[in-house]
């Protein structure tokens, strides 16, 4: 098994004598990480254009209400305003949709949810744009609410989308539940009748937000053939236009985009916010419009992570065999299906987790409600899942006395098992080994908190500068647990990404140009394909061409497949780029060396032509000359299928990532306050193309699941479906305070499907960071704790 790197030892940055590295393998800096540590870097916030005008958006108070009236004019009548537009004035297509175009680009008849846009003001200024906002007189009638379950289907419930037409409406049992997806394998109830214990418990996750730090923003400009050049901070660039351009009413070559600088996105970013809004005002008024949230509006303008119920039932042998899991997973998307279909798939098809079952019961279901609207959040709906059956594995390995990681161990995954779906794991699946190096890690020293004499630093401390406790009632609990997610798009999607290569001299030398449309949204494909194209090209001098639809489409920064797909596809482009320079060079010095016969035989490196035996045959800059070569190449990953609607039955997803953490928390029991030690973890990774970002990478997952765990969550008042903390004052993420030292080992088992053996990283730490937070809570209290997050009042008796 390959060594683990760890993140108190990264890949030096520079070679000896202090030449730049910047291959595959090595940690090659951002070239964009001094202009964000120095304040330098243009966000999209920051998009500015000398006669443009500024844009607001009018939202609804009501979670669901009709709509009576729309009064504009008092409005229009304020000077400085240049257009108010409501639904009267769409000039074509009426909604959009990630998956199901149901979501209207302003409400016309109804309001489904708290903070629905309903007008737009285009004004000279952006407080009068906001007055005039204020002025627009909506009468709004309230509407009974839809906002669980049990009032999304029962038998007088509202429907939300009356006359749905979509894919998944004929396989619903109700119109209020988007999609439903059961897995199904084996005989589970012959299998309860050999378990000798069972446990059977419901668990609850709260609606996370992404908490990007970058508000929705862009600047839409309108151009002198008719069309409009959108600037705007996104994850997919094209599927963007593709909603855009119906909306608009053109065609799809008049709606360009550019990427502009991204504060974040985590999921949040796959939707539309503002950019329908944006466009429709420009092409109105002929001026450029620029639209920036501010923190509240932010809340409102952007999905969350689907709120969860998740029932679940295991069974196993007294020796510590799985038999069996059943369990069934509800999930909230709120008004609007966004990628509700997807997270759906993803929650049923990894709802037991890394572990082999073979007798599996499995359904989840996403509904409609009047709740915010849920879409993609970093883990797609195995984040909710992988909290439940880690609770379970814990539960169960307590009623048979075992260690839970000694439990987990002996029902792992590895490579050869069968998912629950049928799929064959057909790559390394090392979860157990993933377990033994995250327990086998040096403890963090204890504390003596509470004790006579030393000073005691209370940033140390649960409560940390609230100084709220001098570490009386203090206790120590450690918690594992390892998760299992998907990489790329899944069940049947067409999942591609292009890139496209220019390779040329440039006073003298060779120079490589990569042109692609991936959101670069802290990932660090910046850094990536330049990386590859070194590698590939070998030559020293590489250029990022920026993001646009001017190139085809690199897919969304999403589902951990960047580096995967589009990192594949500029390897596949240089692959094609090597040939032709090896023909050209065929063509000019065949005869010259007997190598050339052999072209598998040779690579470019250091802006030559070498044998395998390192013999320069060819320089690169002679052969280009005056004519560059410029290509664009389509690259695919193998490919999946649907799952089936009635068993679940399918090779659904093309790789899987697994990451495992250990916990060591804190707990004041007295007070109901946690501080997280150090939240150790260790992952596959495939093939580390940039270790030092692929560290950073885990680390950044495992603070998000440790928000989830014990502070992030989106409040909704059960009376009226509202939103009562869309600020950062009041919703709360994780500071510099708040998190752990975190030790990371990295594993580099190869997948032999995927470019360089890679498997996409920024996901999996997600997963398994707050399970084992809360186990570790658990351990400190003796609490079941079946909620997240984890609030004081759940660890006291008051």
């Amino acid at each position: 098994m390959a060594a683990g790197r760890t993140a108190s030892a990264p890949t030096p940055l520079t070679r000896t004598g202090g030449a730049p590295r910047g291959v595959v393998g090595e940690s090659a800096p951002r070239p964009d990480g001094t202009l964000k540590v120095t304040g330098e870097f243009a966000y999209s916030s920051d998009l500015w254009h000398e006669d443009m005008l500024w844009g607001v958006t009018l939202r609804s108070p009501y979670a669901h209400a009709a709509i009576r009236s729309i009064d504009t004019a008092p409005a229009l009548a304020l000077p400085g305003v240049y257009a108010v537009m409501t639904h009267a004035d769409l000039p074509a297509e009426t909604h959009y949709g990630l998956e199901i175009r149901d979501q209207p680009v302003l409400a016309k008849d109804r309001v489904r949810y708290h903070g629905e846009p309903v007008a737009i003001v285009a004004a000279d200024h952006p407080e009068t744009a906001r007055r005039a906002a204020a002025l627009i007189a909506v009468e709004y009638e309230e509407l009974p609410l839809v906002v669980d379950e049990a009032t999304a289907t029962a038998p007088d419930a509202p429907l939300l989308h009356p006359g749905r037409r979509d894919r998944h409406a004929a396989h619903v049992p109700h119109p209020n539940i988007v999609h439903r997806q059961p897995v199904r394998r084996g005989d589970v109830a012959a299998a309860r009748a050999r378990a000798d214990v069972v446990v059977r418990r419901t668990y609850e996750v709260g609606m996370q937000d992404q908490a990007f730090l970058g508000p929705e923003s862009g600047l839409a400009v309108p151009a002198e053939d008719g069309g409009v050049d959108l600037y705007i901070a996104t994850q997919w660039l094209h599927v963007d236009r593709d909603q855009l351009a119906p909306v608009l009413g053109l065609p799809a070559d008049k709606v360009r985009l550019t990427l502009s600088g991204v504060g974040g996105a985590f999921g949040a970013r796959e939707d539309l916010s503002m950019q329908a809004h944006a466009c429709l005002l420009a092409l109105r008024t002929g001026k450029p419009v620029k639209i920036v949230y501010n923190r509240y509006e932010s809340f409102f303008g952007h999905v969350h992570r689907h709120p969860a119920k998740l029932s679940y039932e295991h069974g196993a042998t007294r020796d510590g065999t799985l038999l069996y899991v059943q369990c069934r997973i509800v999930l909230d998307g709120g008004a609007y299906a966004s990628s509700s279909p997807a997270v759906v798939g993803n929650a049923a098809s990894l709802s037991i987790g890394p572990y082999v079952v073979e007798n599996v019961d499995a359904e989840a279901i996403a509904l409609y409600s009047n709740n915010p609207p849920c879409g993609a959040m970093r883990g797609f709906g195995a984040v909710q899942a992988c909290f439940a059956y880690e609770a379970q594995m814990d539960a169960v390995a307590a009623e048979l006395g075992l260690d839970p990681v000694e439990f987990r161990q002996r029902n792992a995954m590895s490579q050869g098992a069968t998912m629950p779906t049928g799929q064959l794991v057909d790559s390394p699946a090392p979860v157990a080994e993933l377990l033994r190096r995250v327990k086998a890690l040096p403890m963090p020293p204890e504390r003596a908190w509470g004790t006579a004499g030393g000073a005691v630093d209370v940033r140390a401390l649960p409560g940390g500068l609230s100084n709220t406790t001098h570490g009386e009632a203090v206790v120590r609990g450690v918690g594992y647990a390892v998760g299992i997610k998907n990489v790329g798009f899944s069940e049947g999607f067409d999942d591609y990404s292009t890139a496209r290569i220019r390779l040329e001299v440039i006073g003298g030398e060779p120079v490589a140009l990569v042109h692609t449309a991936m959101a670069e949204v802290g990932q660090g494909g910046v850094t990536v394909h330049t990386q590859i194209a070194r590698t590939e090209l070998g030559v020293g001098r590489v250029t990022l061409h920026p993001a646009d639809t001017r190139v085809g489409s690199a897919g969304s920064t999403s589902a951990s497949r960047q580096t995967y797909m589009t990192g594949g596809a500029v390897k596949h482009t240089c692959e094609a780029v090597r040939e032709e320079v090896l023909r050209r060079g065929r063509a000019r010095h065949g005869t010259g060396h007997p190598a050339w016969a052999a072209p598998d035989r040779l690579r470019l490196a250091d802006g030559k032509v070498v044998t395998d035996g390192g013999e320069v045959i060819g320089d690169l800059a002679e052969i280009l000359g005056d004519e560059p070569i410029d290509l664009e190449r389509e690259f695919r990953h193998r490919p999946t299928e649907p799952f089936d609607l009635r068993t679940g039955q399918g090779s659904g997803h093309v790789q899987y990532s697994f990451c495992a953490h250990r916990a060591v928390v804190e707990v004041d029991t007295e007070l109901g306050l946690v501080k997280v030690v150090e939240l150790a973890a260790a992952q596959d990774v495939g093939k580390a193309i940039n270790p030092l970002s692929v560290v950073g990478q885990i680390q950044g997952g495992s603070a998000q699941g440790l928000g989830l765990a014990v502070m992030e969550e989106i409040v909704v008042s059960a009376d009226g479906a509202k939103v009562r903390n869309p600020s950062f004052t009041d919703y709360l993420i994780p500071t510099v305070l708040d998190t752990p030292t975190m030790p990371v080992e990295v594993l580099e088992l190869a997948d032999d499907h995927a470019p360089y053996g890679l498997r996409g990283v920024g996901e999996a730490p997600t997963l398994s960071s707050t399970p084992a937070v809360v186990a570790a809570i658990r351990a400190a209290t003796g609490r079941p704790l079946k909620r997240v997050p984890v609030r004081p009042e759940h660890l006291t008796d008051t």
